[in-house]
């Protein structure tokens, strides 16, 4: 049986490969110490686990409007207005199952096919293929150390086309965890507003930011599409629950595919994540990113002194985008060799781009200390 030609495009993660040999591994008894994951390790907070177990103690089990309880809408709202004293309307916050939901629905709302998408490389990996599944083209935008690995304005009016319908940009990015400031979101703005485009913002991993206040792009315009998620800084990762920060021109639609696409995000998660923006959980969630920070301040140095070249220092997240180039000029062969022979996992270029992929690897401190220890240890030994 035939299967669309849009298959031919997307790629498969290539560290799932290497994460379910890694797999095979431990059940061989082999020790392995996880830096390929880009999941925080820590269980939900407590108090949002709580949360949902009472909704379903107390019936919350039937569907809620495709875009969400209202509930938690005014409560996203009110969150950008304490933290970022940003004013949202909460018809505006659309809940989805997951930040991934989130980017489908834009993708699907915005681009016809053959229509173009900019987005960096190196870049989220299924960025490209969301793009790829309307039969849109994604073109990735090299960028570099120089740029803090985010496309500079310049870049971005120079490889808009006519074709072109969107700029899609991260920050903090995975898999280099640098932000963009407030100033070069308004020149995205103005570059897309000029050209009639969009401009859309991953934000899903703000809340994990270590030097300084991250800007979300709410503070710049009304009609930017604003993706966030409860995953990565919230914790809550197989909840799966995103939302969407749409413009108003677009909330109607949204719904419209929201109901046909995905129905509602999962009830009892809706009603836990009530929770997650309480004084107590918040309290937690940034003890943990203080932990982050720690694991970031001891990883980076330990790796540039065994001789990764990292020349920007992230801003948030939880990744160091290595260059690996002293070590090997193809990446996929180092880290399954890495994997075999010194138990360390770690995710191969290859799965963020085509922009030098072969020379350079992302680490993930989603793990302890103790087993970030483990590992440095293990990679000096094996690169000496």
């Amino acid at each position: 049986m035939q299967q669309a030609d849009r298959m031919q495009s997307i790629q498969p993660f290539h560290v799932m490969a290497l994460l379910a040999r890694a797999r095979e591994l431990e059940a061989q008894g082999r020790s392995i110490v996880h830096m390929e994951i880009g999941e925080p390790d820590f269980v939900t907070p407590q108090p949002v686990i709580d949360a949902g177990i009472q909704a379903l103690r107390d019936g919350h089990t039937h569907y809620t409007p495709a875009v969400g309880m209202f509930a938690l809408r005014e409560r996203i709202a009110a969150f950008y207005r304490h933290r970022y004293g940003v004013t949202v309307d909460p018809q505006r916050v659309v809940i989805t199952p997951g930040a991934s939901a989130a980017l489908q629905l834009v993708m699907a709302v915005l681009v016809n096919a053959a229509d173009e998408v900019l987005m960096a490389d190196p870049g989220y990996p299924c960025n490209r293929n969301f793009v790829y599944l309307l039969g849109g083209i994604p073109v990735g935008i090299p960028v570099g150390s120089a740029s803090a690995y985010q496309p500079t304005p310049k870049q971005v009016s120079e490889h808009w086309s006519d074709a072109t319908k969107a700029l899609l940009v991260a920050s903090p990015s995975n898999p280099t965890g640098t932000l963009l400031g407030e100033q070069t979101l308004r020149d995205y703005h103005a570059i897309t507003g000029a050209q009639g485009g969009s401009l859309i913002v991953d934000e899903i991993y703000h809340g994990l930011v270590y030097d300084g206040q991250a800007a979300t792009a709410l503070a710049v315009s009304e009609d930017i599409f604003v993706i966030n998620s409860f995953s990565k800084y919230f914790g809550m990762t197989g909840w799966r629950l995103g939302w969407l920060v749409a413009p108003h021109a677009h909330v109607s639609a949204i719904d419209k595919l929201a109901q046909n696409l995905f129905l509602a995000a999962p009830t009892m998660a809706q009603h836990a994540a009530l929770k997650a923006f309480d004084e107590g959980s918040i309290s937690i969630l940034e003890a943990r990113r203080r932990e982050f920070q720690q694991r970031r301040d001891f990883l980076l140095p330990a790796l540039r002194e065994i001789g990764f070249d990292i020349p920007v220092i992230p801003d948030g997240a939880f990744y160091l985008y290595a260059n690996c180039s002293r070590f090997s000029a193809d990446s996929y062969s180092f880290t399954s060799r890495l994997l075999e022979e010194a138990g360390v996992a770690i995710t191969p270029g290859i799965d963020f781009g085509i922009n030098k992929p072969e020379t350079h690897v992302r680490f993930a401190y989603t793990t302890s200390m103790e087993n970030l220890r483990e590992g440095v240890q293990r990679l000096r030994a094996f690169l000496a």
